[in-house]
């Protein structure tokens, strides 16, 4: 509890700033900027760009990933959406009105650079975590009621079943190293047409008595809408399911 505490207060020291809050605003425009693009938007000195970035990646609320010479920021969602859920969405309904959008526009996709991630750290080891990954009986808690149905090799099928079977997600696993990473491609089914085949990958890395878990996706402008929007639901009804054994109502409903 006083962990979690100590995040919510680094979460809206970081928001209270206007400066930050026009470069999270900045990153929620066009997401994975370089240090310089985000300078020349604010009109600020380099240094002062670093700073605020800095308390903001504390705040783990930007996240950053190196592309060749490049260094690019991404905005972190999931430490939002959890406070969504834990502190506003028991006051107020449907959830969704405070759900993040995450809708990219990027002028330069590139096959190695990814799209967004999303980092969240939960209090369970990564063995639970990947079992709740690939789990179906733990995915359809927390997954939109979907059911996984993994075929753990390299070039095995990956694929979400909805509530009435049908096929929303489907895929093939890329890499494959329980319980620390995982990656699949998959196509979106639920509305046509579907989407361009896309890459996620988790990652899981142990951090004393919790764990962090990265997602990344690679190329999601070209999955169909609403694919971004889903993820913070997502990372935040697993976190949820794992820490208190209960599935989170809202997300286990849609």
């Amino acid at each position: 509890m006083v962990t979690y505490c100590r995040c919510v207060d680094a979460i809206f020291k970081a928001l209270g700033d206007p400066t930050r809050r026009a470069l999270l605003d900045a990153l929620r425009e066009r997401d994975g900027q370089t240090l310089t693009e985000l300078e020349a938007g604010l009109g600020m000195t380099r240094f002062g760009v670093m700073k605020h970035l800095g308390l903001l990646e504390k705040a783990n609320l930007v996240i950053t990933r190196k592309a060749g010479r490049f260094k690019y920021h991404y905005i972190n969602a999931a430490p939002i959406q959890e406070v969504a859920d834990r502190w506003i969405a028991p006051y107020a309904k449907p959830l969704a009105r405070f759900a993040v959008d995450l809708k990219r526009q990027l002028e330069t996709p590139m096959a190695d650079r990814p799209d967004f991630v999303l980092v969240t750290y939960i209090r369970a080891t990564p063995a639970a975590i990947w079992d709740a990954i690939v789990n179906p009986e733990i995915t359809r808690q927390y997954y939109y009621g979907g059911r996984v149905q993994p075929e753990l090799k390299v070039g095995g099928r990956f694929s979400y079943l909805d509530p009435e079977g049908k096929v929303n997600l489907d895929g093939e696993v890329v890499e494959l190293e329980p319980p620390r990473r995982l990656v699949t491609t998959f196509k979106a089914r639920w509305a046509a047409p579907e989407g361009e085949l896309t890459r996620v990958m988790y990652e899981i890395e142990a951090m004393g008595e919790m764990s962090k878990l990265t997602l990344t996706h690679f190329d999601a402008a070209k999955a169909m809408a609403g694919v971004e929007d889903g993820w913070p639901l997502i990372l935040a009804g697993l976190k949820t399911l794992l820490e208190t054994g209960k599935p989170l109502a809202p997300t286990a409903s849609m």
